[in-house]
């Protein structure tokens, strides 16, 4: 991680209580984990660290766009994100990053380095379906979306009078009961 050195907080300086942090993370960061889904990102992430006698409570939080491309149409456009994360660092014999809540560090650190938690918080604060807002209100006009409307699958009237006239007959068996 000597790439994301920016982003280690030494603790062992600091005074017990809270401390603030802010970054500014931008698509250079997420290009840092082969990270290529966004075609641009401007965050701001901040992070508050409670420092206590025996452990370490973090706090993160994020808000700003990605420019993502939709799911619909593949049109890029700016989607607004939010996300949190808490983490708790404990001092232990060994490193020890299992659980994803909780942090062991060795006793002899003096620093952690949270821009995977940064990462992490950040990718997952996107949904799952991407959709253009021009799309959701319709005032996107796109060949794409054309072509998926007409190619939609619905009942047409004339395919419901086009029906068998045997299982129209045996239809009628089951009304007469």
């Amino acid at each position: 991680m000597k790439k994301f050195k920016e982003f280690d907080i030494p603790f062992a300086g600091l005074k017990q209580g809270e401390h603030r942090f802010e970054h500014r993370i931008d698509n250079l960061f997420f290009e840092g984990f082969d990270y290529t889904d966004f075609n641009d990102a401007s965050l701001k992430v901040d992070i508050v660290l409670h420092k206590k006698i025996n452990m370490l409570e973090f706090g993160f939080s994020t808000e700003g766009t990605v420019n993502v491309n939709c799911d619909l149409s593949n049109e890029p456009f700016d989607l607004k994100i939010g996300g949190a994360l808490d983490l708790i660092v404990k001092f232990g014999e060994e490193y020890n990053d299992e659980n994803e809540e909780v942090l062991v560090l060795p006793h002899g650190e003096h620093h952690v380095n949270v821009a995977q938690y940064i990462y992490e918080m950040a990718v997952l604060s996107v949904p799952v379906k991407k959709i253009h807002p021009g799309v959701e209100d319709g005032s996107m006009d796109s060949e794409i979306l054309r072509k998926l409307e007409e190619l939609q699958p619905g009942e047409t009237k004339t395919k419901r009078e086009e029906t068998d006239p045997r299982w129209d007959t045996l239809k009628k068996l089951l009304t007469d009961k």
